[in-house]
């Protein structure tokens, strides 16, 4: 929707949008709060019409990419359950909440400044990455393939320490490692 005139955005307008809060993660990921806004626009192949355009401010370009990745990762629940079996989608998710995370660590300064702003860009995300976990989580139960003693925010901390201890790009591969020994133990006492 165009904050404008509240009319959804045209196909090649949402795709600006895309572009820029997809260039704006890795920049804010990069270089923090101090990244140019040029260097965003220039990242995304846009203009800085464009840019400013959709995100008058500095402080609304973050939030908005923030919201985004954690926007991404919720749908990707229901996305990948129809994609995959169960366990096998818990999985995958698994790996976009690191993602996420990676995302939310590398632009810490910036969603500070944010904060600093009086906006709080994190109100509701817990709750919308329990919903989406939970969602997964109770099918990955139901088709047997993970233990039921284990609650989602029982695993939400394990994936938040996983997140914690090898949550930069360059700890990708141990990451991915503590995600299968997570998943791993959610098997204990399943079906499988």
């Amino acid at each position: 929707m165009s904050a404008d005139t509240g009319r959804p955005l045209r196909a090649d307008a949402r795709r600006n949008r895309e572009k820029i809060l997809s260039a704006a993660v890795r920049v804010f990921a990069e270089e923090g709060l101090e990244a140019h806004l040029e260097r965003i626009a220039k990242e995304a192949g846009v203009g800085s019409g464009t840019l400013y355009r959709n995100f008058p401010t500095r402080e609304a370009l973050i939030e908005a990419a923030y919201r985004n990745e954690l926007s991404r990762l919720c749908e990707a629940a229901s996305e990948l359950l129809a994609a995959m079996p169960p366990r096998e989608a818990l999985r995958a998710w698994m790996g976009r909440f690191i993602d996420y995370a990676t995302a939310k660590l590398g632009m810490a300064e910036a969603l500070r400044a944010v904060v600093d702003s009086g906006v709080n860009p994190y109100a509701h995300s817990r709750e919308l990455i329990m919903t989406a976990l939970t969602s997964l989580m109770d099918a990955a139960r139901a088709a047997g393939a993970i233990r039921s003693d284990v609650s989602p925010a029982v695993m939400f901390a394990a994936l938040t320490g996983v997140a914690i201890a090898s949550g930069k790009p360059e700890e990708r591969e141990q990451a991915e490692r503590l995600l299968d020994l997570t998943l791993d133990g959610l098997r204990y006492g399943a079906a499988d």
